[in-house]
């Protein structure tokens, strides 16, 4: 299961991990965000050790939020080095998503 994260907690589990982080900016009234949820979870079994997942749900944790001007949820943002790599907005397949982390490996 994805850890879910908090504004308080993103600093320790995003800016000071040694490998990229996979964070989920979602919220649980969001339909595509719950399409996207299995497709996460079967990333994060697959990569597990590689790359590290997280979620963030954007109702309860405003200050991250607004840091990263999220305003269409689900945003995927990639972090390596506590640096924004990758971003994608909406809903993208299995496939989509494996090809953008194939590079953080």
């Amino acid at each position: 299961m994805i850890k879910e994260i908090s504004d308080k907690s993103f600093h320790s589990e995003v800016y000071s991990s040694d490998r990229a982080v996979v964070v989920d900016f979602w919220a649980p009234w969001c339909g595509p965000c719950k399409m996207l949820g299995p497709v996460m979870e079967q990333l994060d079994k697959e990569y597990d050790g590689k790359i590290k997942f997280v979620k963030i749900d954007v109702d309860e944790n405003p200050e991250i939020s607004s840091k990263y001007s999220i305003s269409s949820i689900p945003t995927i943002m990639v972090f390596k080095n506590k640096v924004v790599e990758d971003k994608l907005v909406g809903f993208s397949p299995k496939n989509v998503l494996e090809d953008k982390l194939k590079k953080y490996v």
